[in-house]
């Protein structure tokens, strides 16, 4: 029933820091839609350039502008503009980091931030996203240098500890890695993904603690998708049935689209509560979520067959391998039948 430990790898898109900056003056009446407001920030942005042609700042932030865009010729441009006023400033090169890394060039994006790190050795920010390149890129020896350095710059820097604890996990090292990641919601109490993190690691030992730090999860961010799907998993497994379809319930509200959560409480109801009309119907809300869903008609059947229906479990195993042929399970299903009904 457990989904695989999710990826330790962070997504790419994740060390790009977009420039926000709203436009005033909105009618509160007529809401902005998020063409017309991006509009209006490009046209703020050119205005300014054209006003103040030497200054690099706003090249910086119409070049990330042009990243969010992925408009990736024109960010490059202006960023090279900046770089060209102003080419001690480490921000900038952290710009042409981002540019390279989402073209995917990361050897550009690492050369990048050699050069912010030449201006400012100790720049926590280009220190940090050079770690997680050397992560992405599995170069783990110099992804540990990296955090070191950027440990000494700043011993409470919470994503040097979540840094090096994905490492550390990713080469099988997981004693240090939690003990890093402990560090880093010490040091940020909001860091939700070290939160989830730890949550997923205790709840495969099946221990309490996972609880803990999944609804520390939760408290930041109280919709998320993945931590409610962990935490109710971690209810199952422990056998706290009532709060783990609490949980689903919960789920279900925040992803309406969510099949999971249907089908898990359904497995419940099936499995250790023995329910199966409730069974039946929860593994029916989950069909409706995906009709393709073959281990829920399975499950249904299953349902439908201990409850003695066995023309609606035998309809449930058929459909089954209509959505996957040769499932062994409906095959084994329908050939019991065939024995029940002799």
């Amino acid at each position: 029933m457990r989904k695989p430990i999710r990826s330790l790898i962070l997504c790419l898109g994740c060390l790009v820091a977009l420039v926000s900056c709203g436009p005033g003056g909105q009618d509160r009446r007529t809401p902005l839609t998020a063409a017309d407001s991006a509009s209006m920030k490009l046209e703020t942005l050119n205005r300014t350039i054209s006003e103040h042609p030497s200054d690099p700042a706003p090249y910086n932030q119409r070049a990330r502008y042009y990243l969010l865009e992925r408009q990736f010729d024109l960010a490059l441009k202006d960023i090279h503009k900046a770089i060209s006023l102003d080419s001690r400033n480490p921000a900038y090169f952290i710009t042409l980091s981002d540019i390279y890394l989402l073209m995917g060039r990361p050897g550009n994006s690492k050369e990048a931030l050699e050069s912010a790190l030449k201006s400012d050795p100790s720049h926590t920010e280009a220190l940090a996203k050079l770690a997680k390149l050397y992560l992405i890129m599995k170069e783990y020896p110099n992804c540990y240098a990296t955090v070191k350095t950027l440990l000494d710059a700043d011993n409470a820097n919470a994503q040097g500890y979540y840094i090096r604890a994905l490492a550390l996990l990713e080469q099988g090292d997981t004693l240090r890695a939690v003990d890093d990641l402990k560090k880093a919601v010490d040091y940020n109490q909001q860091y939700y993904e070290a939160f989830v993190q730890l949550g997923e690691l205790y709840a495969m030992r099946k221990d309490k603690l996972a609880e803990l730090y999944l609804n520390n999860a939760l408290n930041v961010h109280p919709t998320s998708r993945e931590a409610l799907y962990m935490l109710g998993m971690h209810y199952q497994e422990t056998g706290n049935f009532e709060k783990a379809i609490a949980t689903y319930q919960r789920l279900s509200k925040v992803d309406t689209t969510s099949r999971e959560a249907y089908y898990n409480t359904g497995y419940i109801y099936l499995v250790y509560l023995r329910d199966f009309p409730k069974a039946v119907s929860f593994f029916s809300e989950a069909l409706k979520k995906d009709p393709t869903y073959a281990e829920a008609w399975y499950n249904r059947g299953y349902a439908q067959e201990l409850a003695g229906n066995y023309k609606q479990a035998y309809a449930d195993y058929e459909q089954a391998l209509k959505v996957h042929v040769n499932y062994d399970k409906a095959i084994e299903g329908l050939n019991r039948l065939d024995r029940l009904t002799r």
